[in-house]
């Protein structure tokens, strides 16, 4: 499983560990990823994604799982997010 927001698409970033005598070396900065459970209202189902702490702060400011979803860029999103943002498109035109 990597660790990337499925939300977001947020992942490792590489910077250097820096000691008090200046020395560098190599290090992972990770992203907080959270395994949680988000409902959509207008599907009437819950769908579990791992996604960041910042990304469920964003999805809780917008209102919800459906409009978060529905401002969220394609590119950002996995191909999971992507297809539940299909499947709400979809019944919000039916």
């Amino acid at each position: 499983m990597s660790r990337r927001c499925e939300l977001t698409g947020k992942g490792p970033m590489t910077g250097n560990n820096v000691s008090h005598a200046n020395n560098r070396t190599k290090r992972r900065f990770l992203p907080n990823l959270n395994a949680v459970t988000l409902y959509s209202e207008i599907l009437d189902c819950s769908f579990k994604f791992r996604i960041s702490a910042h990304a469920l702060r964003s999805v809780d400011h917008r209102g919800g799982l459906d409009a978060y979803l529905m401002k969220a860029k394609d590119d950002q999103l996995s191909i999971k997010a992507q297809k539940v943002k299909k499947d709400i498109l979809s019944a919000m035109t039916a």
